[in-house]
This record gives C-alpha cells, sequence and structure tokens, in this order.
C-alpha cells in the first residue's frame, strides 16, 4: 500500500488546523485536547482503490475498510487513530498520535506515526529510530503477546519480542500501550474474537496467596471443577441427528461413564504448588508472560480430547474456552514436567494438558470460565457425515485467590519488574546518601574523607543514575505534568519510567528535611557531570571566576525567569515547549552522550567550558528545574547546617570558600541556593580549619613557665 507516504507527515492538533498532506507542520498547538486528525477523504487518500473507505463509525471513531472484489466489497478491516481511543500521555505530556489499520482478523496491516512530542525523538535520536520501532507491528497480531525486548522474533509464535530503541525505553513502552488499547478497543467492540473486557482492568491473581490443599480439597473448594457425562447424556445429545445410533458400546451401558472433565487455573499458586513440584512450579512461571494464564484439562474415559491430529504447541480443536460472550484460544504450552502430576492414583493415566491463554487475550480471573470438550460422531464409513456436540465443564475461583480490578492495572507492572536491580542498586544508594547526610558527622570529620565520599557518590550518579539507568530528571517532567493537568489526562504516564518515579519521591520527601540540596546537590547526573569537570579544572589549576556577591544574586534570579516562560509556553504550545526545554543540556550530555546535531552539542560543551572557570554555571544561574526545586525546596521545616555565633561576625571563612556563594556575610546560610555539599560542615567541626575553633585552641594553650622547686 501506498498510504505510508500521507501518515509519515507529522500532524498537530489545533482548533483551525487541517490535515493537509505534505504540509509544514504547525507553529503553535492549542491548548484544548482535540480528537483525532483523519477525515475520509485523507483516508482515501491513503487507501487507493481497490480499497473503499466506508463512513465514520457514529458509535465508535473508527473507518471500516472495503475491498472491491468483483461484484462485492467485503469488509477487510478498520482505521483509527489511538488518541481517538487511547490518548496516553507522553513525557511531554502530549499523547502519540497513531493511524493504525487492522484487519478483521485483529492483524496490523499497517501503523504509522501521525504527530509526537516525546523529547528524545524530536531531538537527539531523532524520529528515524522510532518509524523503524513502529515498522515492526505489520503483521504482527492482537492475539500474539507482543513484548518489547532485545531482539525481533516473528515466526507467529504466541510470543513475539520487537527490538526496543536505546535510550528511549519509556518512550517506546507508552507507544506501544497506545498502540495496544486503542487496537484491543477497536477488536473488542467490532470483532467476534474479542468481545472481552479491557486486560488493563481486570482482576489479578493474589500471588502472595497459597493454601496447602490436597486434591480433594482443592475440588471441594472449588479450585478445581469436575463434571463426568454418561453414556445415556452422550447418545441423548445425539439423538435425532444422523450419528443417533453409531455409540453402540454407549447403548450397551448407558450408565457408564463417557468421560470425566477436570480444568483448574494452574497458575494460581494455591493450585500449581500443589500439584505440581517446586521445580516444575518455577519452571512453569518462567514459561509465562506477565499475565498470562496456564490452565490445565485433563480426561479420562473413552474418549480423547485431544484427537490424533493434535500436535504438540498447537490450539486444540476438540477443547475450546469461552468467558462470557468471549471466545479465548487456547494453546498448548508444550511442556514436559520434571515429576508427574500430584493427583489421585485412579488419574495418573489421565489425558492431560497445560493451555495458556496470553494477557491480551482479555482473560479475568474474577469471572466464570467455561471449557467445552467437541464430541464428533460420523455416519457412514466414506464421506460420512460428521455430527458434533459440546459438553461443557464451568469453572470459577473464589474471591480469596484474586484481587478486584483497579483502574491503575497498567502493563507499567512489566516494565518495573524487567528493571528491579536497577532499582534495588538505585534504592540502595539512596539509603547511603540519607545515611550520609542524616548523620553526616563521621563523614565531615575530615576534608579528605568527605572529598573521597563525594567524589565516589558523583561517579556514582553520572555512571549508574545518569549514563546507564537514564535517570536524569528534567523540566520536561513538570511540564508534562502541566500538560496533562491542561488536557485533564492521567498522570500514569510516569509509571513507564520507574527511575524518574522512584527519584521524583525521595526528592519529594527530601523537599522538607534538607530542600532543593539533596537533588541538585547530589542526584542530578549533570550537576555531577559539572562539579567532577569543576574539581578537574581546579586541580590542573585552570584559574577560577568568582563573580561579586552582587552579580551572583542577580544572575540567580535569571534562572526563575527561564522556568516561568516554559511553563507558560506549557500552558500555550506544544511545539515551543519542546523547543524551550533545550535549554537544558541534559538530553545531549546524558540521555544521548553528546551523539546528537552539532548545534546542541555545542550548547551542552559550552556550558561545560564555563563551568570549569565558574563553577556550576548552569546549575545556578540558568537551570529551569534547578529554578523549579528551588521554590519546591522552600518546604524544608528545619535550619540543618550548624552555625556558630561567629559565623558571619566576624568570620567570612565559610562564606568565602562556598563554591555556591549561598553563604550570606553575616554568616546565615541561603538554602535555597545551597547544593548540600558540607564543606562548611566539615569547616565548622574541624580544629584546623574553624577560625574561631583555632582561636580557642590558641588561647587555652598559653605557655606557662614552670620554675625548679627548691630542695627537689
Amino acid at each position: 500500500m501506498v498510504w505510508g507516504r500521507v501518515a509519515t507527515v507529522q500532524v498537530i492538533r489545533c482548533p483551525f488546523g487541517r490535515w493537509l498532506v505534505g504540509a509544514v507542520l504547525s507553529l503553535f498547538v492549542s491548548s484544548i485536547a482535540c480528537a483525532g486528525v483523519m477525515t475520509k477523504e485523507t483516508l482515501a487518500q491513503a487507501f487507493p482503490a481497490p480499497l473503499i473507505i466506508g463512513d465514520k463509525d457514529t458509535a465508535l471513531p473508527v473507518w471500516p475498510i472495503f475491498k472491491q472484489e468483483l461484484t462485492s466489497t467485503p469488509l477487510i478491516g478498520y482505521a483509527f487513530e489511538s488518541i481517538d481511543l487511547a490518548p496516553i500521555p507522553g513525557f511531554s505530556g502530549t499523547p502519540f498520535n497513531l493511524l493504525v489499520a487492522l484487519n478483521a482478523n485483529g492483524d496490523f496491516m499497517d501503523v504509522q506515526v501521525l504527530s509526537q512530542h516525546e523529547p528524545v525523538f524530536l531531538e537527539g535520536l531523532g524520529p528515524e529510530p522510532m518509524l523503524r520501532f513502529v515498522e515492526q507491528y505489520k503483521g504482527l497480531s492482537l492475539k500474539q503477546n507482543i513484548k518489547i525486548g532485545g531482539g525481533q522474533n516473528n515466526g507467529g509464535n504466541a510470543n513475539v519480542v520487537i527490538q526496543g530503541v536505546a535510550k528511549a525505553t519509556a518512550s517506546v513502552r507508552i507507544l506501544n500501550q497506545s498502540l495496544l488499547s486503542s487496537s484491543l478497543k477497536v477488536a473488542r467492540a467490532k470483532m467476534g474474537y474479542a468481545q472481552g473486557r479491557d486486560p488493563d482492568l481486570i482482576a489479578r491473581i493474589k500471588p502472595e496467596v497459597m493454601d496447602i490443599l490436597d486434591w480433594d480439597k482443592l475440588l471441594s473448594k472449588g479450585l478445581v471443577s469436575q463434571k463426568t457425562f454418561s453414556n445415556r447424556e452422550v447418545n441423548m445429545a445425539f439423538a435425532g441427528t444422523a450419528a443417533e445410533d453409531s455409540d453402540a458400546e454407549g447403548r450397551a451401558a448407558p450408565d457408564a461413564v463417557f468421560e470425566t472433565l477436570y480444568a483448574t487455573p494452574l497458575h494460581v499458586p494455591t493450585v500449581g504448588r500443589n500439584l505440581l513440584s517446586q521445580r516444575d512450579w518455577d519452571y512453569l512461571q518462567g514459561r509465562l508472560e506477565p499475565g498470562d494464564s496456564a490452565l490445565l484439562v485433563m480426561a479420562k474415559g473413552r474418549y480423547s480430547m485431544l484427537g490424533d491430529e493434535f500436535t504438540r504447541g498447537a490450539v486444540p480443536s476438540r477443547i475450546t474456552l469461552r468467558q462470557g460472550e468471549l471466545p479465548l484460544e487456547l494453546r498448548d504450552l508444550d511442556i514436559d514436567l520434571y515429576e508427574p502430576l500430584r493427583v489421585p492414583e485412579a488419574l495418573k493415566d489421565a489425558e492431560w494438558k497445560i493451555f495458556r491463554v496470553i494477557a491480551p487475550a482479555g482473560l479475568d480471573p474474577s469471572l466464570p470460565l467455561e471449557f467445552s470438550l467437541r464430541v464428533i460422531r460420523t455416519k457412514g464409513e466414506m464421506y460420512g457425515e460428521r455430527v458434533g456436540k459440546d459438553f461443557m465443564v464451568k469453572t470459577e475461583l473464589p474471591d480469596r485467590y484474586f484481587e478486584a480490578a483497579q483502574s491503575d492495572n497498567k502493563t507499567w507492572h512489566s516494565l518495573w519488574m524487567d528493571r528491579w536491580w536497577e532499582l534495588v542498586v538505585l534504592a540502595a544508594g539512596l539509603v547511603v546518601l540519607t545515611w550520609a547526610l542524616r548523620k553526616p558527622t563521621w563523614l565531615t570529620q575530615s576534608m579528605r574523607r568527605l572529598n573521597r565520599f563525594r567524589t565516589a557518590y558523583m561517579l556514582f550518579t553520572l555512571g549508574f543514575i545518569g549514563w546507564y539507568a537514564q535517570g536524569q530528571l528534567s523540566i520536561v517532567n513538570l511540564t508534562g505534568v502541566v500538560r496533562a493537568l491542561v488536557e485533564q489526562r492521567s498522570l500514569g504516564f510516569f509509571l513507564y519510567d520507574p527511575m524518574t518515579v522512584l527519584l521524583w519521591a525521595f526528592t519529594a520527601v527530601t523537599f522538607f528535611a534538607w530542600g532543593r540540596a539533596t537533588f541538585c546537590g547530589w542526584l542530578c547526573p549533570f550537576g555531577a557531570l559539572q562539579e567532577l569537570i569543576g574539581n578537574a579544572a581546579r586541580a590542573l589549576k585552570v584559574p577560577q571566576i568568582r563573580l561579586s556577591l552582587q552579580t551572583d544574586q542577580r544572575l540567580k534570579k535569571l534562572k526563575y525567569l527561564v522556568l516561568a516562560v516554559i511553563m507558560v509556553s506549557a500552558l500555550v504550545s506544544v511545539t515551543w515547549t519542546d523547543r524551550l526545554v533545550e535549554v537544558e543540556p541534559f538530553k545531549t550530555s546524558i540521555t544521548l552522550l553528546f551523539v546528537r546535531s552539532w548545534p546542541f552539542v555545542a550548547w551542552a560543551v559550552a556550558l561545560l567550558v564555563v563551568n570549569a572557570v565558574i563553577f556550576k554555571s548552569f546549575c545556578r544561574y540558568l537551570c529551569p528545574l534547578g529554578a523549579g526545586m528551588a521554590l519546591l525546596g522552600r518546604l524544608r521545616l528545619k535550619n540543618w547546617i550548624p552555625r556558630r555565633v561567629e559565623c558571619g561576625q566576624p568570620c567570612q571563612r565559610c562564606a568565602s570558600d562556598c563554591r555556591y556563594q549561598s553563604i550570606e556575610k553575616s554568616g546565615a546560610v541561603d538554602y535555597v541556593e545551597c547544593f548540600q555539599c558540607l564543606d562548611c560542615v566539615a569547616i565548622e567541626q574541624s580544629s584546623d580549619l574553624c577560625v574561631p575553633k583555632i582561636l580557642d585552641k590558641k588561647r587555652s594553650t598559653v605557655l606557662i613557665p614552670i620554675h625548679p622547686v627548691k630542695g627537689a
């Protein structure tokens, strides 16, 4: 199809804008959250003959796609915009808008980006990696479990791994969620296979609930469902059909058992850990993706529930599953157990299979499941007439074993689990920092010890938090909040970046203890980079410039002006906000490691060069995030830096040594501009550096002459 040429144009939504193929982007974006931009006419250009675009659906914002085939025009799929169905904000606070074509089987015909305002894809990486990422969805299906990972596997399997984008992990997760959520809504409304509930709004199994139960107790508590069908029942079901008299064995023993069916949710810990060995339970967990269900079905009797034609790993033809009006695809998990199932001796020879239902299918563990066994009978030897009847066993999980649906059951959970070890390392680092700042006496006993600890922590902040884990907080976080509030959208997009959530949570708490200082002084990767470069410059004897107190105070107000301009822009224009936030060099130096177009690299390098002679000049004078932190830092509840009566009157040692110039001549600490370097704390503790202590020491050591005693 040729419609990709149209869809690659980035579209900005505004009340006065129109969709023009190949048009230049609009300069401003209205703060009003509008609907999608496509019309029937533009879609007709995107889908030329023999495809035909129908009228927009009155109940759901989708357009049907038909195909001209001689005298008929069958429906082949639907086209829609993700922003109409799943407007999930990105990190600028504005959602992706994707043009999606979904065929009648739930396969992606194509996916294109209409508009996006992700900082990492506007400048820096640019849009090309994002477009390559989106291209991977073509040919995939909603019936597959699509996961973002380190490789690609599009072999038609139930699980598909697509290649992510380095340094844009959270952004592509939001794109993926926007695509799948909007597509699932269309599939559920328009396609017979998916009339179920939103998989993000279903009950969840409680992993911590585990009861020790044997087989009989599992049956009595309803965790295992059983249904026995006699020959009489089965024969009665075929009465009046062509196969009515085809079961001679059943007629001879009408009260004998034809088949007994058992069904149970094996992924529920109380079921799986009682029926499986620990080794097999662990193996099963490793085979399931987050949200998948593992269902054990057993059959004992005259009839095979699988049939001779069944192949491992396939969808069975004789066993089907429904939940309400939703047919669910059962696929053999193709699993071999290390130890036999823990079932009664009478069931040791029963036929059994473990089937998987993938998370996107929308199976809700709080609702009943209906398993059906299809019994096929044939009359006649050659080209006999086949007749099928279904026999059902129904299961329903007790309330104790699941948690009711919540509005925040989003797919971000898996991202947090994927990055668990990074979060553990960050949490450990924050614990160490809290210890050091809460009781700094040991740390500040000597300036050498303090400098070594601080240098090591700056390397941790820059290397791990910044360059590796991409945990650089940014003014984009604040503008994203503003855009989300203006457009009345959820702030849940933050949950796709767990490092950001943890850092903001810690920073918010420390506002009350130490003010702005903790983040700006210890946890900002670009701040750490500046400090390390500044220290290296001093060590290399690079001349340092110390501005006059008056000039320093005036320049420190500049960052508040920068913050105000950016925040007002966030209320008015997404486009201008995207440009103005580039005053921060964080994306260039931390996120992209200077791999970017030359103007941005030149700006970041220039700031670092100035920093080499004017210590942390960007943080002190220009940083809009620092200005926001300073405002929020006024929540500080107490003055935590020790002061002496001599400080400022007359002693000026700490004020002259403070490279941030945050100690006034009076000796008072300007906590709004303090970066918590702890140098003044170490000076105050030291009898060799603190001038009042030095003077006290001299006064106490005045020599008194001692004369010899006569007759000694």
